[in-house]
C-alpha cells in the first residue's frame, strides 16, 4: 500500500526573516515496507525530482530512503536482482541512515545552520519534517538552501534600509544585525564545503610544513656537499678510516643523488598542492545558488582528479588530452553540478579508450587514445563545450537511449546507467541548455554541451 502526493508549492514569494519550514515546498510520498523494493524505483522514475520516500509499517512511520542512497545501493553488483522483488524492509536494513528531523514550526535559518553541520556523507540528504498533526513530509536540501538564500537577500535589503532611515528603532536594528551575522556565518560554512574543509585542510598543513622545510634542506645539503668538496681539495689524502667510510657510503654517488632526491621531493609536494587546489575547485558545495565561475577551471580540476586513469598500466598505453580553449567569460552556473557533468563524460571517454587501447595492444597497433576538449562562445551568447574521443564509437541503435536512466553499454557490474542521465538533467533542467551526443562506430564519440549565458554574466 502506498500514497503519493506531488510536491506542494510553498509560499516562496512571501518568505520572511522568521519564515518556518512549513512554508517550503515539500514531498509527501509514503510506501509500506512490505511492498517490493522495485516499487521504489518506479516512484523515483515517475518523479525525477523526488528526493526521498517515507517508509511506513501498517501506516506507522518507520524511516526514509533517499533517492541518492537508493540508487547508490542498487548500482552495486547484483543488488538489483537481490532486492527488486523482496520487501523494502530487507533493503532498508542495509542503509542505517542518519535521519535529521525537524518540526515544521522551526525557523528556516536555524534549520539551515543545523543542516550545514551534518557530516559530508549525508550533506545532500532530504530533510524530514514532522507536522503538528503527527504526519511526516520531506523537504529537498536544495529547496531549503534556495529559501535560505532569499532570506539572506531580504536581510541585506532590510539592513540597508535600516542604515538609511534613522527613525528605525535601535532594538529592531540590533535584531537584524544579529540575524545578518548568523546568515553570513552559515554562508561561509557552505562556501568552504564540509568535504574540502576536512580533507584538504588536514593534508595542506603537513604539506606546507614539508614544502617550507625542503627549501632549507636543499640549501643546507648543498652547503655540506660544498664543504666536503673543499675538504677533498685541501686534504686530498685522508686517513685510512676516512677512506673506508667514503667507500662504504659511496660518497660520489651520494653527492650526485642527494640533490636529485630532494628536488624530486619538492616536485612531489608541488603536485600534492596542485591536487588540493583542484579538489577545492571541483568540490563546490555552494550549488544551491548560481555563482560566476571559470568553466576552464572546472574542466582542468576534473582532469587533475582523473589524471591517474590517463595511463593504462596493463598495456603501457596512455591517453593524450588536447585542450582547445576559446576566450570564455565567467558565467553564472551551478559550478559543482557542471563539474559532475564533466566528470561523467570524461570518465566514460576514458572507459571507452581503455577498451580500445587493449584491443589495439593485442593487434600491435601503436595509435594512442586521444580526448579533445574544445570550448567557444557563439554570437547568440551560448557557451559550447565539446568533449570528443577517438574510441570505438557508439552504435546508432544505442544513441537514442543514452540519456535514459539505467541504460548502459558497459559490462554488468561496471556501468550504472545513471551518469549520462544525471548529466542530461543537470544541463537541461538546471541550466536550460542542451546535451547532445554525436557518434559513429569506428570514428569516436563527441558530446556537446550548450549552455546559455545569462544576461548578468
Amino acid at each position: 500500500m502506498l500514497t503519493m502526493d506531488g510536491m506542494t508549492n510553498g509560499n516562496k514569494s512571501n518568505l520572511r526573516l522568521k519564515s518556518t519550514l512549513q512554508e517550503l515546498p515539500f514531498w509527501q510520498v509514503d510506501i509500506e515496507v512490505e511492498c517490493p523494493s522495485n516499487d521504489l524505483a518506479i516512484l523515483f522514475n515517475q518523479e525525477p525530482l523526488l528526493p526521498g520516500i517515507i517508509l511506513n509499517n501498517n501506516q506507522q512511520y518507520v524511516g526514509i530512503i533517499s533517492r541518492r542512497k537508493f540508487f547508490e545501493q542498487m548500482t552495486h553488483p547484483y543488488s538489483l536482482a537481490l532486492f527488486s522483488k523482496r520487501p523494502i524492509r530487507i533493503l532498508y536494513k542495509f542503509f542505517q541512515p542518519k535521519i535529521l528531523a525537524f518540526y515544521e514550526d522551526m525557523l528556516i535559518v536555524n534549520a539551515t545552520q543545523a543542516i550545514l553541520e551534518r557530516s559530508p556523507e549525508v550533506a545532500y540528504e532530504p530533510i524530514l519534517v514532522k507536522t503538528m498533526s503527527g504526519k511526516y513530509k520531506l523537504v529537498d536540501f536544495h529547496q531549503l538552501l534556495l529559501a535560505y538564500s532569499k532570506i539572506h537577500v531580504l536581510t541585506l535589503m532590510d539592513l540597508q534600509q535600516v542604515e538609511e532611515q534613522s527613525r528605525v528603532a535601535k532594538a529592531g536594528f540590533n535584531d537584524l544585525q544579529h540575524n545578518y551575522t548568523r546568515l553570513v556565518q552559515n554562508e561561509k560554512m557552505a562556501a568552504l564545503g564540509q568535504l574540502v574543509a576536512g580533507i584538504a585542510h588536514e593534508i595542506n598543513n603537513p604539506i606546507n610544513f614539508i614544502a617550507g622545510n625542503l627549501v632549507h634542506a636543499i640549501k643546507y645539503s648543498q652547503n655540506l656537499l660544498d664543504l666536503i668538496r673543499l675538504y677533498q681539495q685541501c686534504y686530498p689524502e685522508p686517513k685510512a678510516e676516512i677512506k673506508t667510510a667514503i667507500a662504504e657510503i659511496e660518497l660520489d654517488f651520494l653527492s650526485t643523488d642527494l640533490p636529485r632526491l630532494l628536488t624530486s621531493m619538492q616536485v612531489g609536494t608541488k603536485r600534492i598542492e596542485q591536487i588540493i587546489l583542484s579538489l577545492r575547485n571541483f568540490s563546490r558545495l555552494d550549488e544551491s545558488e548560481k555563482k560566476s565561475v571559470d568553466i576552464h577551471e572546472g574542466i582542468d580540476s576534473t582532469l587533475v582528479i582523473l589524471q591517474s586513469r590517463l595511463k593504462n598500466h596493463e598495456t603501457n598505453g596512455s591517453i593524450n588530452i588536447v585542450k582547445e580553449y576559446g576566450d570564455l567569460p565567467k558565467i553564472q552556473c551551478y559550478a559543482g553540478l557542471l563539474n559532475q557533468v564533466f566528470m561523467n563524460i570524461l570518465a566514460n571517454a576514458i572507459d571507452a579508450l581503455e577498451e580500445s587501447l587493449v584491443i589495439r595492444h593485442s593487434s600491435l597497433v601503436r595509435d594512442k587514445g586521444k580526448i579533445c576538449i574544445q570550448t567557444e562562445i557563439t554570437n547568440d551568447k551560448q557557451v559550447i563545450i565539446r568533449i570528443s574521443d577517438n574510441g570505438p564509437g557508439i552504435p546508432e541503435s544505442f544513441q537514442k537511449q543514452l540519456f535514459d536512466p539505467f541504460f548502459t553499454t558497459k559490462p554488468v557490474g561496471k556501468g550504472t546507467g545513471l551518469g549520462l542521465s544525471i548529466s542530461h538533467q543537470i544541463v537541461v533542467e538546471k541550466h536550460g541548455g542542451q546535451l547532445q551526443c554525436m557518434s559513429a562506430v569506428g570514428e569516436g564519440t563527441e558530446f556537446m554541451i550548450r549552455i546559455p549565458v545569462p544576461l548578468n554574466s
